[in-house]
């Protein structure tokens, strides 16, 4: 059964299907919702009510209730409300594995050889809606095994037609050499405390050139893109059902309140709270083994 929340309070409500990794969440947000951040899944929603406004592909985009939201991998978006009621949204979170795999049956076998992207970030086709909403609510309930198959292969049809070459492969193919040796680098040694004169020698670039190259190709700074990269690990982490403690230590942030305060402006919840709504588990005990 869905859940009561109070009039005008922000508010997140997370699931994560364990046979398909696949995450639902619904939210809702009056004002600032999310910093500048990127996810490794492809992510599919549609706007349930009010306007929400967010900045990806180096655009402002606007969504209004019953318009699809279309995001690969990789892609830097944050998110606001525009309007005193607030948005709420539902969005799917799915793996590239899955979605590559779901689209190429759904297509017979067609899909493409080229990484998979989005041709455009905003959608009005009802189908491509009817489609999401009907995914979305099997795993976030959830219903039998049998319907949420159902609605998941729907949900690979209806999205094949909208894919395209990645942008995000595309922008990355054009950087500079130094630029894409840099971000090598953070993937590497990630919880690694890097300088940026250290990071540029390695790369046999000027730390100010490879700071502008950089941005220029990836959206943010090397900092900012580190801790996205470390942002991304831990809820990978926590899902699992690893301490907040643990994860923070592992992945390069401080301690666990420096991984919070990141962890809440990019993803609008507390990682012990993530952790609980992906495991079951509350804050301060293990995960079953």
């Amino acid at each position: 059964m869905r859940r009561r929340h109070e009039p005008g309070q922000d508010w997140v409500d997370l699931s994560h299907d364990a046979s398909t990794g696949i995450e639902t969440i619904r939210a809702h947000f009056n004002g600032h919702a999310y910093d500048p951040h990127f996810h490794d899944e492809y992510l599919v929603g549609v706007t349930e009510q009010g306007l929400q406004e967010f900045s990806c592909r180096r655009a402002v985009h606007r969504s209004t209730p019953g318009r699809v939201i279309l995001i690969e991998p990789g892609e830097i978006h944050d998110g606001q409300a525009r309007g005193e009621e607030g948005f709420t949204y539902v969005m799917l979170y799915l793996r590239p594995s899955w979605l590559i795999q779901s689209c190429t049956r759904a297509a017979d076998g067609s899909f493409p050889s080229h990484p998979a992207g989005f041709r455009a970030i905003l959608n009005d086709e009802p189908r491509l809606a009817t489609a999401i909403l009907r995914a979305f609510w099997t795993l976030h309930l959830p219903e039998a095994r049998l319907a949420r198959d159902e609605a998941l292969d729907a949900l690979a049809a209806a999205l094949n037609p909208h894919l395209g070459a990645s942008r995000v492969v595309r922008v990355g193919e054009q950087a500079t050499r130094a630029a894409r040796r840099a971000r090598e680098l953070l993937r590497e040694q990630m919880e690694d405390d890097v300088g940026l004169d250290e990071l540029a020698r390695r790369c046999g670039a000027d730390r100010f050139q490879l700071s502008r190259a950089f941005r220029k190709a990836y959206g943010l700074p090397p900092h900012a893109y580190l801790v996205q990269l470390r942002l991304t690990a831990a809820r990978q982490r926590l899902a699992r059902g690893e301490s907040p403690a643990s994860v923070a230590a592992a992945v390069g942030f401080a301690d666990q309140s420096h991984l919070g305060r990141w962890f809440r402006r990019a993803f609008g919840l507390t990682p012990a709270a993530y952790r609980a709504m992906c495991t079951n588990v509350p804050d301060g005990r293990s995960s079953p083994r």
